[in-house]
């Protein structure tokens, strides 16, 4: 009997190493598949151990909600009608007048009036100007001059934030000095500039400049478009008047002129008209053609030109016109309560186009 319950005794233990093998080598079997899947994708990263006093379960507790992702952020767009124009007021003799208040002044947009915000102090918005010289070999003589001139203008009207670019009307449109905030280099660049073209590219000029000050300005500056020339062209392959007054009104420019040929241009038709074609610039965007009697007086009309942009308002408004055409719409701005100032601003603008 002995023999049989020993017999049944190894049958036993038998039949348990067997299965612990069989467990021990399906164990073996599953680690090695499962570390064959990992090392098949790389690019998944082994889960890190919990940290001390974390437990596993606590991690991949199936009841416990996943974090919602945080939605992105919406953008918002802000569609405006925001018009800003620059403004010069001044007294029966021609002085500045710094001392009106935003609701001194009335503006109207095609007849409908608007209601005017001011967009800075008077005379304290930055200033992006260009200014143009003309270099045909006419102006040899007194070129030297001019530039000095110009030189003592950039340092008394451009301040910090301010900034420059000059170009040559020539044959073509030249761009003579980039845009800059540095007056001084900006001024001794223009050592550079000869005067020694055959010929007057105007219109395409000041079409290229209007371009330059509308492309690379930021929001919220007064563009001013200074030019020192005749106004006579010989050669521009585009433009013409029409042209450079629009495209000045797109750029939101003020065009100032200064003829340093004096009085004498009215004894000869072409000259004249060139002037008068620089008098419909200036007087569509809000700035001035100056014909000074001699050469000698540029350092009075730049003082001047200086003096209306450090007294000009920067109105705004926006504007009631509920269709974006792309057409011009004319303002008018007034000082009801002073009538006897003199208001100078553009005409119009061009509205944005959906």
């Amino acid at each position: 009997m002995n023999w049989i319950r020993n017999f049944r005794r190894l049958k036993s233990l038998a039949v348990f190493s067997i299965a612990s093998g069989l467990i021990l080598a399906m164990t073996a079997a599953g680690q090695s598949t499962r570390e064959r899947r990992i090392n098949d994708e790389p690019q998944q990263q082994r889960p890190e151990p919990p940290k001390q006093g974390q437990s596993q379960g606590a991690k991949q507790d199936p009841q416990k909600p996943k974090p919602t992702p945080e939605p992105e952020a919406e953008i918002i767009r802000i569609n405006t009608n925001l018009v800003a124009v620059p403004v010069s007021v001044t007294d029966v003799e021609g002085n500045p007048v710094r001392n009106l208040k935003t609701e001194d002044f009335q503006l109207e947009e095609e007849g409908v009036q608007q209601t005017v915000q001011s967009l800075g102090e008077p005379g304290k918005t930055p200033i992006e100007l260009a200014l143009l010289f003309d270099v045909s070999r006419s102006v040899r003589n007194r070129f030297d001059f001019e530039r000095e001139t110009a030189g003592r203008f950039l340092k008394e009207v451009l301040k910090p934030g301010d900034s420059v670019t000059v170009f040559s009307i020539g044959s073509a449109p030249k761009l003579s000095v980039q845009r800059t905030e540095n007056v001084d280099s900006a001024i001794a660049a223009t050592t550079a500039i000869l005067p020694d073209e055959p010929s007057t590219a105007f219109f395409d000029t000041v079409v290229r400049a209007s371009h330059y000050l509308n492309d690379s300005s930021n929001p919220g500056v007064r563009r001013v478009m200074v030019v020192l020339s005749d106004g006579e062209d010989t050669n521009s392959e585009r433009f013409r008047l029409g042209d450079a007054t629009r495209e000045l009104q797109r750029a939101d420019a003020l065009f100032y002129a200064i003829n340093p040929s004096g009085p004498s241009i009215r004894l000869n038709k072409i000259s004249t008209k060139a002037h008068d074609g620089m008098i419909v610039l200036a007087n569509e965007t809000g700035g001035v053609a100056f014909l000074p009697d001699k050469i000698e007086d540029l350092t009075k009309v730049f003082n001047q030109i200086t003096s209306e942009l450090q007294a000009q308002y920067l109105l705004g408004y926006d504007s009631s016109a509920e269709k974006n055409d792309g057409k011009f719409r004319r303002i008018t701005v007034r000082v009801p309560k002073r009538p006897e100032l003199r208001i100078r601003a553009r005409t119009g603008y061009y509205a944005p186009k959906d």
